[in-house]
């Protein structure tokens, strides 16, 4: 199967979704406040190296057990930010595009079932608590992800924005690196 990779925050996305997702929600409950002290402190013992990424975006994402219907507030989430998603995706057909993202599948299903990308594939978490389901997909672990859903697959063009996406660089026929609105092609 010949698929087409993106990144999403900062490559299809203009932002990073899951800061614009908390600003959102703050926004609905200050009481999201409450996680910053936890968060700060987790993560400056991953900076010095004594925590994982993913405990500090576990830690990150714990404001959602302030939210009893994270359905509603994902739809009004992406009737406001959908405009975010770059004009260059906008305009592609996205029959054969795969999403692969570190951020949250919860927050990113929605705005792909919108934009008719064939596949997310994203870093698993708790909607009511903010536990990650696995390992934080990035890096490496894309490709991990890809080799488990699809048996064979041809990566024709990945997208990134970022040189954490190299696994999936290295496997493609074509890569780009976007940065803003400039796309280079890399490969």
């Amino acid at each position: 199967m010949k698929i087409n990779v993106y990144d999403f925050d900062g490559t299809i996305y203009d932002g990073d979704s899951s800061k614009d997702f908390y600003k959102f929600c703050l926004s609905k409950k200050k009481k999201c406040l409450l996680i910053l002290p936890k968060f700060t402190v987790n993560y400056f013992l991953y900076f010095i190296k004594l925590k994982s990424k993913t405990k500090v975006k576990e830690s990150y994402f714990s404001f959602l057990k302030y939210f009893d219907n994270t359905d509603k507030l994902l739809d009004e989430f992406w009737e406001e930010y959908d405009k975010k998603i770059k004009k260059f995706y906008l305009e592609k057909n996205h029959k054969n595009d795969v999403i692969v993202s570190a951020s949250p599948t919860f927050l990113l299903e929605k705005i792909c079932k919108k934009l008719k990308v064939k596949d997310l594939i994203a870093s698993e978490v708790d909607v009511k608590t903010g536990k990650f389901i696995g390992v934080n997909c990035k890096g490496k672990e894309k490709i991990n992800r890809l080799n488990k859903k699809y048996k064979e697959f041809e990566i024709m063009e990945t997208y990134t924005d970022s040189e954490s996406d190299r696994p999936l660089i290295d496997l493609a026929q074509k890569a780009y690196m976007v940065k803003k609105n400039e796309i280079k092609c890399i490969k």
